[in-house]
């Protein structure tokens, strides 16, 4: 019983003009009304039927609506007003008035014009006069309202809903509560009342997981105080909600009422104002103060909603005004009412008149007429007890052919001396954890009746079916989990709940040696660091050199690396036709001093920021000791000396070393400060506009890749481009024989071949393939394919000049052909489709490859060599998949299980990434296993609960929501793969991927939850989205590898790594398998000998196949229903068969994988199997219904097994009972017991009656989801139009709005089925049909391409194409185009407008189809 507590507050002082001036306002409302009413009564209908609109509009303002249809409604509202005022105060009055007016404004309905005109002139007024703030100086700049301000920002308030309390002022941090409330009670803001209320709650403010329910009389009230609460400070301890009934515009609708109970029971929500809505029935375990705001009108609202505080030692509060006699009287009598009604109680349920008390004690009860729990109070009585056991059978597990109820056997005694007794027979249903029970002698039949019942109800309670609540147990383990839908916030374990973690980084990668000196080490010190040579290995053939032709580096880490991660060799897609095998290969330790390190620091920064297109400096680029290593060169022989030598320190001296560093063109991201659209590296991440060059602090405008913007010569003369001497008068033939004359020198033409150079008019790098002797700028400039246009450039000279404002001096020079240098590429996808000629292919790629030609003169030589640059390019990929890699060993290390690491990150990869690795399959095996372990723990654990409790319970260990917490504890999210990996985005040590601010831009605004798995936000770079269906997931994956990798012994330890525990102990298991006292005569009638053969099998145990074969609807001998066989063995067949197709098929896709696991996995087929193999002769049922079911269900199949070569997998065109797939699970379950848990027994014998198995090859598709599918890929609109008359439903199929297949059947599902089978044949007919139509037709098709050709032939200008029309849902877009061409005689053709098209492309041609047969007729060919 929870704590009784009385408070007591003062009476409120009257604010008598404001009520004066609130009903004198209602006066009015009432009268106007009367007016409106009798002038309506002649004048509307008048005006309406002579049609005098104007008349009409003039008398009644707006509509045909009068003002007495909503004065009714408006003194309604004030005299809700009127009763906040004097109940709550000022404040909270005209908070009311402000969300009335507020919702009249946002009122959309045209048809009430007037009626909302009528009542906003009038709430208008009260709005003005209520107007008032809760403390001076409280509420912030941007609430503080003048007088004559409040009525305008009304009108900018948000839409709510009419009833709902608009968010306004919002108290000042630094206000104390007992400042504020204290000068608002005296000014008559807020009453004493509600100020005592703040005080009760702030009692509570460091209680633990406080829950609270405020009851209160009005809606009215229970709306408010939530917004009075939220505008404190003091109380933002409290997350308060509203929880009323229906009330004609203030109600909740009940999904609405569902979802505010359940975010009250999980904590959400920690306090409710509620009406007497939540009085009775709300049963919250965690509540534990209960405050009555007004006072209960009756004896039993007053005891009803003392018994919301569930909790123990919770409080029940009553708020009694000082002085109030009638709140005194009414306390005294329901207390005494409550003794009263207590002892009647006792008194009509005493057991003292029952005779022979010893036969009480021998049916083991207690004493008395009660029977409570100590430890919550609850009590069942005599006259309970009966509707108890009626609750307890209506909410065990059953189907319609089973109506379960307890059975009463009484027996009468009669005693000597003409005495009569009787005793009641308590007989439950089968499926109950036991059947009969017998109760003492009474002396009427209605206390026999009670008394057992009263006995059953113990004995539940002891058997841990009935909670200490005594309520029948749900199977929740005591936590409520919310299985509703919910359309708000998104739910931990589902997709769409989505959260950012860090991005995690190997502990091995951790080294402070790469801090600057100041910061780790002295000057002289040495470093001890290790050496691994990344070697490269290109498979299969290609056309381009630049594959072959890259360089080789080594990586230098801190730390020695696992032997494992190493030897694993890394897939690179680096062409079409050609992959790369890259592995590792460790060279030994070696001592670096700090003026090597310093080199070596700055070769890794110059040549990543080229790579990955970062802009940084090695003297000021930050270090993250989170991720130390670095990138070196390597010569080209191998040596087996010390590791030192391995690096090839001439180059990496030679490229630190170059001064063309100092010219930010040769620098990362030259594009930025060329203003250029398009990137050089890494233009996968982003696009620039035109910007701005930056020089010596000056900003100066510069050219951008559409034209120029400012002269070359203007560039050059701010020193990007570097002085040469070579005057104009200088030719080439002055030069010596093979030597070109660059921006910045004089080189010889065969050393620049396979260099990287900079283009100085665009700030592009190229790498040069070739000096071509036989081109110059002064060859004619090479048109666009296609282009039929006149010529734009004279020459190359001529393009340069126009375009970039370039003037080219040395223009007898031959031309450089060059490629243009690639941005780093994610080389982990597959990128490439399969290729059966890769030869052929090689030659195509290459023949499409980007070639430009460039004068020397615009070019500058680039301190890195191209084949270094190249190698480079691979190195993020191959670290991203290295760090992952550590990543997995290091949480294998944690796990401290051999699994390998490979498989680790298999599991740890989702499918966004779209690399080789996936964590998909592993997954579903996982969640094979997982659903089996759990059902076997818990059906040994827990013999008494049945399979309603069971599912309960297992839904609750293998759901998402708790996969996903129990990831989280143990730091999942930080080893998971999810994201696509982008080089652009990746993290080089001293080189941090750069986000910029136009990024930032198009995120603005946009919700967590819509980013996918992986995502990055912003500029935090090391942090990602993930999804906590994700983290589910990826638990699961973990399962399924550590089950393929160690068996049942692997699985089991990562589950108890996580936190699942589902290990029994030995007594639980050898508990099970009691054998059952079966009579002959049953064995004989079930014929279990015949059984028996059928699966090949000998029963230890026959109890169990009796069981295994009895159906809920059988009456009652001492064998219980098949519902607990059931649950274990549907999940044993469902690991079983999932097993057996992931190991079978071991190549097969995921999604794959899944379908044929759905297909051999469901009760339809499971039910063919049973009728195929007779065991539904041997069920035990009691159901005539069920009986005619199975016989029409076992014509049908055996109609379907008649046809040759036919197996539907289940989906067949009838619906199977679900009783018969149910036996074949329930055997599996009876087999797997009565062998001691042994699923391999249970496949032993199963698999021969499952064959044939479903295969890639047989697996067939639902009609309607092939239909859909064939539908989405045509761009065609579906529909389904159902209707139901009687008993049959009928559905029919539209496919762009023609009927193409209908079907009757008792089950929409099955009826919709058929039709789609149905629509599926006429299309394919369809089909058939146009190809054999276009076949006979031999006339040409004319397209767009033939329309083309026709304006070459006669040297017409290009057509010109026009969208008319555009429509159609986003599934079936709909385009009609037209197409008309200027011809040179005539001027325009005739526009010709095509038919309606799924895509653009057919649209054009059906229009040019139609411009060609126009063209063709008024245009002959002219002959030759």
């Amino acid at each position: 019983m929870p704590l009784e507590v009385i408070v007591h507050y003062d009476r409120a002082g009257s604010l008598c003009f404001l009520h004066d001036q609130l009903k004198r306002l209602e006066a009015e409302v009432e009268e106007a009304s009367q007016l409106s009413s009798r002038r309506s009564k002649w004048q509307f209908m008048g005006a309406r039927d002579a049609g005098a609109k104007e008349e009409l509009h003039f008398i009644y303002g707006v509509s045909e609506r009068t003002e007495s249809d909503g004065a009714a409604n408006l003194i309604q509202k004030l005299r809700a007003i009127n009763y906040a005022l004097a109940e709550l105060g000022q404040w909270c009055a005209f908070k009311v008035a402000l969300s009335f007016f507020t919702a009249l404004q946002n009122d959309e309905k045209p048809n009430y014009q007037l009626d909302v005109k009528f009542q906003e002139s009038y709430l208008k007024k009260v709005v003005e006069l209520l107007d008032c703030k809760l403390a001076e100086g409280a509420a912030l700049d941007k609430d503080i309202k003048t007088e004559n301000q409040t009525i305008s920002d009304i009108q900018s308030v948000e839409e709510v809903e009419e009833g709902e309390l608009p968010d306004s002022h919002v108290l000042s941090g630094g206000e104390h509560v007992d400042a504020i409330m204290g000068a608002a009670v005296a000014d008559g803001k807020v009453t004493p009342k509600v100020q005592s209320l703040i005080k009760i709650l702030l009692n509570y403010q460091h209680t633990e997981d406080f829950r609270a329910i405020i009851f209160v009389e009005r809606v009215v009230t229970a709306l408010v105080l939530p917004k009075l609460f939220s505008e404190l400070p003091s109380l933002n301890f409290i997350k308060c909600a509203s929880l009323i009934g229906h009330n004609n515009n203030q109600e909740m609708r009940a999904c609405q009422m569902q979802e505010t109970i359940a975010k009250f029971r999980d904590g959400r929500i920690t306090t409710l104002v509620a009406t007497s809505v939540a009085e009775e029935g709300l049963d919250i375990r965690q509540c534990n103060v209960v405050i009555r705001f007004d006072l209960a009108k009756t004896v039993l609202a007053y005891i009803q909603s003392r018994g919301r505080a569930r909790k123990p030692g919770s409080d029940y509060i009553l708020m009694l005004e000082r002085g109030n006699v009638m709140h005194e009287v009414f306390l005294r009598n329901a207390r005494n009412s409550e003794d009263t009604l207590r002892k009647e109680a006792i008194e009509r349920t005493d057991l003292s008149h029952l005779k022979d008390s010893s036969k009480l004690t021998s049916a083991d009860m207690l004493p008395g007429s009660l029977y409570r729990v100590e430890s919550t109070g609850a009590i069942v009585s005599l006259n309970s007890a009966v509707g108890l056991i009626h609750l307890y059978c209506s909410q065990l597990p059953s189907d319609r052919y089973s109506i379960l109820r307890p059975e009463f056997i009484m027996e009468r005694h009669d005693l000597p001396g003409g005495s009569t007794e009787y005793s009641c027979k308590l007989q439950l249903p089968c499926n109950a954890p036991f059947e009969k029970l017998q109760g003492p002698l009474c002396s009427s039949i209605r206390l026999a009746q009670q008394a057992v019942c009263l006995a059953a109800c113990r004995k539940l309670h002891e058997m841990g079916v009935f909670t200490d609540m005594l309520l029948p147990e749900k199977g929740n383990g005591g936590n409520d989990e919310k299985n509703e839908q919910n359309d708000g916030d998104p739910l931990p374990g589902t997709a769409r709940y989505r959260e950012f973690y860090p991005e995690g980084v190997s502990d091995i990668l951790h080294g402070e040696w790469i801090l600057p000196l100041r910061e780790c080490s002295t000057r002289s010190q040495t470093l001890r660091l290790y050496m691994y040579v990344v070697k490269c290995v290109n498979v299969g053939t290609s056309k381009d050199p630049f594959l072959a032709q890259c360089a080789d580096f080594a990586v230098l880490f801190g730390n020695e690396l696992s032997k494992e991660v190493v030897s694993t060799t890394i897939e690179l897609f680096v062409a079409k036709t050609v992959t790369t095998k890259s592995s590792l290969f460790y060279k030994g330790a070696l001592d670096i001093n700090h003026t090597q390190l310093l080199s070596l620091k700055s070769f890794h920064v110059r040549l990543m920021s080229i790579v990955l297109d970062v802009d940084v400096k090695p003297a000021t680029t930050p270090w993250d000791p989170a991720k130390a290593y670095l990138f070196v060169p390597i010569r080209d022989q191998d040596s087996a000396e010390d590791p030192t030598v391995e690096i090839d320190w001439d180059t990496l001296d030679q490229i630190v070393g170059s001064a063309a560093w100092a010219n930010p063109l040769q620098r990362a991201r030259p594009d930025v400060y060329l203003g250029t659209n398009e990137r050089t590296l890494g233009g996968d991440r982003r696009e620039y506009g035109f910007g701005k060059l930056r020089h010596n602090g000056v900003i100066h405008p510069t050219y951008g890749i559409r034209g120029a913007v400012a002269p070359f010569d203007v560039v050059k003369a701010y020193g990007l481009v570097p002085c040469f001497n070579s005057s104009e008068s200088m030719r080439v033939g002055d030069l010596t024989p093979g030597t070109l004359v660059l921006a910045d020198s004089c080189v010889l033409a065969d050393g620049i071949v396979g260099r990287i150079v900079t283009a100085v008019h665009s700030g592009k790098r190229f790498y040069v393939e070739s000096v071509r002797y036989d081109m110059n700028a002064e060859n004619p400039f090479p048109k666009k394919e296609g282009y039929l246009g006149p010529l734009e450039y004279a020459s190359f000279a001529d393009y340069y000049q126009k375009k970039y404002g370039v003037h080219l001096v040395h223009k007898k020079q031959p031309l450089l052909r060059g490629r243009g240098v690639s941005y780093c590429k994610n080389l982990l996808s597959p990128r490439f489709g399969q290729s059966e000629d890769n030869n052929g292919e090689g030659k195509e790629d290459l023949d499409k490859t980007y070639y430009v030609f460039l004068p020397p003169e615009l070019c500058l030589i680039h301190p890195l060599p191209g084949p270094l640059v190249r190698g480079a390019q691979r190195l993020p990929s191959i670290m991203k998949r290295l760090e992952s890699m550590l990543l997995a060993a290091q949480l294998r290390s944690l796990i401290d299980y051999p699994v390998p690491i490979e498989k680790v990150l298999e599991a740890l990869t989702a499918a966004s990434c779209q690399e080789t690795l996936c964590y998909e399959r592993a997954e579903l095996l996982g969640d094979a296993y997982l659903k089996w372990v759990v059902s076997r723990y818990l059906f040994l654990r827990y013999p008494q609960k049945h399979e309603g409790q069971l599912t309960r319970m297992r839904q609750q260990m293998v759901s998402n929501m708790m996969l996903y917490q129990c990831a989280l504890k143990k730091g999942l999210q930080s080893y998971i793969q999810a994201d696509r990996f982008a080089p652009s985005r990746w993290s080089a040590p001293g080189v941090p991927p750069v986000f910029d601010d136009d990024d930032d831009d198009h995120d603005h605004g946009d919700d967590d939850n819509e980013r996918e798995d992986g995502e990055l936000e912003g500029d935090a770079g090391s942090y990602r989205v993930l999804s906590s269906k994700t983290l589910a997931d990826v638990v699961e994956a973990l399962i399924g590898v550590y089950y393929v990798e160690g068996g049942e012994a692997g699985a089991s330890h990562l589950m108890k790594w996580m936190g699942i525990q589902v290990d029994l102990e030995g007594e639980e298991m050898d508990s099970m398998n009691k054998p059952y006292a079966i009579s002959e005569s049953l064995t004989r009638s079930m014929d279990l000998e015949t059984l028996e053969r059928t699966l090949n099998l000998r029963f230890k145990n026959k109890g169990l196949l009796v069981e295994a074969m009895t159906h809920a609807s059988r009456p009652s001998s001492g064998v219980p229903c098949y519902q607990r066989l059931e649950f274990v063995g549907d999940a044993v067949l469902d690991q079983l068969i999932t097993t057996h197709l992931f190991f079978t098929y071991t190549d097969l896709p995921p999604g794959r994988l899944t379908d044929l696991r759905a297909a051999a996995v469901n009760n339809e087929n499971f039910a063919r199997v049973a009728v195929k193999h007779n065991l539904h002769l041997h069920l035990r049922h009691g159901s005539t219904a069920l009986e005619a079911q199975i016989r029409e269900f076992v014509k049908d199949v055996q109609d379907e097994l008649s046809k040759p070569g036919l197996n539907s997998f289940g989906l067949g065109d009838c619906k199977a009972p679900k009783v018969l797939g149910d036996i074949v699970e329930s055997i599996a379950g009876a087999i797997f017991i009565d062998n001691g848990c042994d699923p391999g027994c249970v496949w032993k014998a199963l698999q021969p009656l499952l064959e044939p198995m479903v295969t890639p090859e047989t697996l067939p598709v639902h009609p309607v989801r092939e239909l859909q599918e064939r539908c989405q890929q045509q761009a065609e609109g579906l529909e389904y139009r159902a209707v139901r008359t009687g008993n049959v439903a009928t559905v029919e199929v539209f496919v762009d709005g023609v009927q193409m297949g209908s079907a009757q059947n008792p089950q929409k599902k099955m009826a919709q089925k058929i039709a789609a089978r149905h629509a599926l044949a006429a299309l394919k007919e369809k089909e058939r049909s146009e190809e054999e139509k276009k076949e006979e037709d031999k006339s040409v098709k004319y397209t767009r391409q033939t329309l083309n050709d026709l304006c070459l032939r006669r040297q017409w200008p290009m057509p010109m194409y026009r969208c008319v029309e555009e429509g159609g849902p986003a599934h079936a877009k709909r385009f009609v185009y037209a197409v008309r061409v200027n011809t040179s005689d005539r001027g325009w053709t005739d526009e010709c407008v095509g038919e309606p098209m799924p895509s653009v492309k057919k649209a054009k041609d059906s229009a040019a189809a139609l411009l060609l047969e126009l063209v063709t007729k008024r245009w002959p060919p002219v002959s030759t």
